[in-house]
C-alpha cells in the first residue's frame, strides 16, 4: 500500500489500513489496524495493490455520459470510415428518422490526407438527418448540411464573417464545408435540441459506473452550468452520485452570476463542492485554434486566436476573485498561457488578497521564460499527460522542431516550480489514470511507440505521477486535508490494484486492473472475485 503522504518522494509502503465511519483510522501494520478497530470486518487483498483513490483534476462528466451514448468515432481512419460507423450506429440504436445524430472523437490528423472534411461525405448517407459530429478535442464539429439548414442556415453562413474566437472553415471557392471552429460551434450546438431528462440522467449514471471502474474517486469536472449542478444534487439526494464532484462553473454565461450572489457551495455529503470558475483563452492545437506567439509551422500566417482581449480576460479574473472563487483557464497556446499568467500576475498585484491558488488547465505549450512564472505566482499546472502520446505524431508538423521543445513539457514546468495535478479532459481522452500514469513515465502511447518515449527528457518518476494523480490533484481542490492520500483522519477513499504501479516494468504498466474502489469506506466498484464483490 501506498499511502502517498510523504510528497512527490517514493511513497513509503504500508500493508494494512482501517477504516470507521467513512475515515481512515489507523494505516500501517495488521496489528496496529486491528488494534484501532478491533470490530472492523478484515478483507485480504492477497498481495495486491492500495493505493490512494484517484483525482481526475480535469474532465467533463455530463460530457462523458453523453459521449458514450453517441457514436464513436474515435478510431475512424477517414470520412468514410466515420459514416460507416454512423450507419452502423443508427443500425443498432434505431434513433426515430428525425432525431439528430450524435457522434464523438473524429479526428483528422489520423487520416491519409490529413484534412478536415466536408459535409458532402455526410450528405451522401444522411440528406435529410441532421448529423452533427465533434473532433476529439471538442472544439470543432463537423455538420451536414441538412444540420446547418435546421440551425444557422447555409446561406446565412456562407454570408457571415467569422465570430470572435472562432472559425468557419470553407473551401477554396469560399463555400462552407460544414466544419466549425470553437467559438463558430454554437452556431450549431446552441440550436440543436437538448436531449431530454431521462436521457440525460442515464448518461450520468453511465459516466458514474465509467469513472468508478477507473478507480476514479474524485473529479474536477471543468465547466458546468446550473442544469448539470441541478441533476448531481437530484442524483445526491437519492444517493446515486458514487464520485466527488469538484465543480468549475463556466465562466460564460448565467451560472457565474448565480453563485457570485451566493458564493461558493459545500454539499453536506462532501461529494459536491462548487468554488472554482472556467475560462477559456485559446482554443486547441489540433483544430489550429490554440494562440502561438509566432505561425504555426505547417500554416504559415495563421497563430490561432485568443478568445478574448487582454484587458477583458483581467476583468473576468478579477470579478471571480471578488467574488470568493479560485479561477482556472484553459490555454493551450504559448501567447494564451502568457496572457493568463499576465492577468493573474496583474490581478494579484491589485487586489487586496491573493487570488487562490490559480490554476491553468492544458498548460501545453509554454514559453520557457514564462516557465518560472507559475512557481513564483502560485500557478497550478493542471495538465493531461495522456495529450503527449496521443498528439506526437502530428504535434511537430504544427509547432516545428525548436518550439516543440516548449510543448507537453510537464518535467520542465514542475522544475520550474509549477505544482501539478494531472487529469484526463474526458472524454478527450478516456477518464483512466492508469493510463494517465504510464503515459507521464513513459511518454509512449499504448503500443509503445514511440520507442524510447516522445520527448523523453520530460517523463517524469512514477512517484510524482502518482502524487499528481492523488495528493497534488486533491490540493488544486483544496482538499488536501480530506482526500489525496491515506493517512489516519481522512476520508476512505482508496482503490485496489491487481500489482504494482511503482514496480512493474512500464511495458506491463497498462496491463494493471482496477479490482476495487472504494469511497468512504464503501466499495462503488468490485470485480466478481472480490471480496466485498456486490
Amino acid at each position: 500500500m501506498y499511502p502517498v503522504n510523504g510528497g512527490t518522494d517514493r511513497p513509503v509502503p504500508a500493508s494494512a489500513l482501517a477504516v470507521r465511519d467513512g475515515r481512515i483510522a489507523a494505516v500501517g501494520s495488521p496489528a496496529e489496524a486491528s488494534t484501532a478497530v478491533p470490530e472492523a470486518r478484515r478483507i485480504d487483498a492477497e498481495g495486491r495493490t492500495v493505493v490512494p483513490g484517484f483525482v481526475d483534476a480535469h474532465a467533463h462528466l455530463h460530457e462523458l455520459g453523453l459521449a458514450l451514448r453517441r457514436a464513436d468515432l474515435t478510431d475512424a481512419s477517414s470520412p468514410d470510415a466515420v459514416v460507416e460507423k454512423l450507419r452502423a450506429f443508427v443500425a443498432d440504436h434505431a434513433p426515430p428518422s428525425d432525431a439528430w445524430l450524435r457522434g464523438h472523437g473524429w479526428d483528422q490528423t489520423e487520416w491519409t490526407p490529413a484534412r478536415l472534411p466536408s459535409r458532402g461525405a455526410l450528405d451522401a448517407a444522411f440528406p435529410e438527418r441532421p448529423v452533427w459530429l465533434t473532433r476529439t478535442d471538442v472544439h470543432a464539429g463537423w455538420a451536414n448540411t441538412a444540420a446547418l439548414e435546421a440551425t444557422v442556415g447555409l446561406d446565412r453562413l456562407h454570408e457571415m464573417s467569422d465570430p470572435d474566437g472562432g472559425h468557419i472553415h470553407c473551401d477554396r471557392t469560399g463555400t462552407p464545408t460544414g466544419v466549425l471552429i470553437d467559438a463558430a460551434m454554437a452556431l450549431v450546438e446552441d440550436h440543436i435540441p437538448p436531449p431530454g431528462a431521462a436521457h440525460q440522467d442515464r448518461a450520468l449514471s453511465t459516466a458514474l459506473r465509467h469513472t468508478a471502474r477507473r478507480g476514479i474517486t474524485s473529479l474536477h469536472d471543468a465547466g458546468v452550468g446550473l442544469s448539470a449542478l441541478r441533476r448531481v444534487r437530484d442524483f445526491l439526494e437519492k444517493d446515486r452520485f458514487p464520485l466527488r464532484l469538484y465543480a468549475m462553473i463556466d465562466g460564460r454565461g448565467e451560472t457565474l452570476e448565480h453563485f457570485c450572489d451566493r458564493g461558493p457551495l459545500h454539499h453536506p455529503s462532501g461529494r459536491l463542492d462548487v468554488e472554482s470558475v472556467k475560462f477559456f483563452a485559446d482554443g486547441a492545437l489540433g483544430s489550429r485554434g490554440a494562440a502561438l506567439l509566432e505561425d504555426y509551422a505547417d500554416a504559415p500566417g495563421t497563430r490561432g486566436f485568443l478568445l478574448h482581449d487582454s484587458n477583458a480576460f483581467r476583468e473576468h479574473v478579477r470579478v471571480a476573485h471578488e467574488c470568493g472563487f479560485q479561477v482556472n483557464t484553459h490555454a493551450i497556446g504559448d501567447r494564451a498561457n502568457r496572457q493568463v499568467l499576465d492577468a493573474y500576475e496583474h490581478v494579484a498585484r491589485e487586489s487586496t488578497r491573493p487570488l487562490r491558488r490559480p490554476r491553468i488547465e492544458h498548460a501545453q505549450i509554454v514559453a520557457p521564460d514564462d516557465r518560472p512564472r507559475f512557481g513564483r505566482l502560485g500557478v497550478i499546472a493542471s495538465v493531461q499527460p495522456a495529450f503527449a502520446p496521443s498528439d506526437h505524431d502530428w504535434a511537430p508538423a504544427r509547432l516545428g522542431p525548436d518550439r516543440l521543445t516548449d510543448a507537453y513539457a510537464w518535467r520542465s514546468l514542475q522544475e520550474a516550480g509549477a505544482r501539478l495535478a494531472f487529469g484526463s479532459d474526458a472524454p478527450v481522452e478516456p477518464p483512466d489514470p492508469i493510463r494517465g500514469f504510464h503515459a507521464a513515465v513513459t511518454r509512449r502511447d499504448a503500443g509503445g511507440a514511440p520507442n524510447g518515449g516522445w520527448q523523453p527528457d520530460e517523463r517524469l518518476p512514477r512517484a510524482t505521477a502518482l502524487y499528481a494523480h492523488t495528493q497534488g490533484a486533491a490540493y488544486a481542490a483544496f482538499q488536501e486535508d480530506e482526500i489525496g492520500s491515506i493517512s489516519v483522519g481522512k476520508r476512505a477513499d482508496f482503490v485496489v490494484l491487481s500489482q504494482d504501479l511503482m514496480t512493474v516494468p512500464s511495458d506491463r504498466l497498462l496491463d494493471t486492473e482496477v479490482v476495487a474502489t472504494y469511497l468512504g469506506g464503501t466499495p462503488v466498484h468490485t470485480t466478481p472475485d472480490w471480496p466485498d464483490a456486490h
